[in-house]
């Protein structure tokens, strides 16, 4: 399915492990460039950077794209997006599609499919996940974990592995990874502006705390999260100085 949508990248200047990190050069240009051209790659109607940093706006507004000032208190990108919606006046039924600016490997296809997601439900969000392969990855917290119903929507994320094989994981050759069905977050989100307003009241859950996981506030309040899988997870982004260094090589081999 088609989708009309608008792409939403924030993007903040402070970072602890790389200040400045959407304005670190790849292969030639800023990082958040990368991310802008991947979100006009997959079709959306409008692309816009939301900041609260003038290089930041400066930067993208010099590539023609769009660029909002937020306030700079957001707890999350979310709520950044959320503003950014009100700031542009858009309709509640917009879908706006969640663009993370440290995410410059992210297929177009992925940010389609995710417009495309929220549209053919009845869910507050939607979002995706790909299948497990590396049994290392269903013990690393880094690497979030979803389980669905079987229409797809999403149960609970976590940082722990979850399903938790009971008996699979008690055995000298434990079950493969596959094998067992355990799906990876990818975190790129789709949403409404109607939603987004209406997430600006929640109030933050007690989940969201432990796990350090803004999704879990949207089920908290009982709201529905849809969940595409797709065959595998992209690339990862850029969190850390080795991070980096890896996507330098990947983009500028290109």
């Amino acid at each position: 399915m088609n989708v009309g949508f608008k792409a939403v990248i924030p993007a903040r200047f402070a970072s602890s492990r790389l200040p400045g990190k959407p304005l670190l050069d790849i292969a030639g240009k800023p990082m958040i460039a990368h991310v802008c051209a991947q979100a006009q790659a997959a079709g959306a109607e409008q692309v816009v950077v939301a900041t609260d940093d003038e290089r930041i706006r400066d930067a993208v507004t010099g590539l023609g794209v769009h660029a909002v000032m937020t306030l700079p208190g957001h707890a999350s990108g979310t709520e950044r997006i959320a503003e950014t919606a009100d700031l542009l006046g858009w309709p509640d039924a917009t879908v706006i599609v969640n663009v993370q600016g440290d995410e410059p490997l992210l297929p177009p296809e992925y940010i389609r499919l995710t417009a495309s997601a929220l549209a053919e439900g009845d869910a507050a969000a939607a979002t995706l996940a790909a299948p497990i392969s590396d049994t290392g990855e269903i013990f690393n917290p880094n690497a979030v974990k979803v389980v669905t119903d079987r229409h797809g929507y999403a149960l609970y994320f976590s940082r722990a592995p979850i399903p938790w094989y009971r008996d699979g994981f008690n055995q000298p050759q434990p079950v493969a990874p596959e094998q067992a069905g355990y799906l990876r977050h990818i975190g790129v989100y789709a949403y409404t502006a109607g939603f987004l307003r209406r997430y600006r009241q929640l109030p933050v859950s007690p989940l969201e705390q432990v796990e350090a996981l803004e999704q879990l506030r949207i089920l908290w309040a009982g709201e529905k999260i849809r969940v595409a899988t797709v065959a595998a997870a992209p690339e990862a982004g850029v969190d850390t100085a080795e991070d980096l260094a890896r996507v330098r090589a990947k983009l500028t081999a290109v």
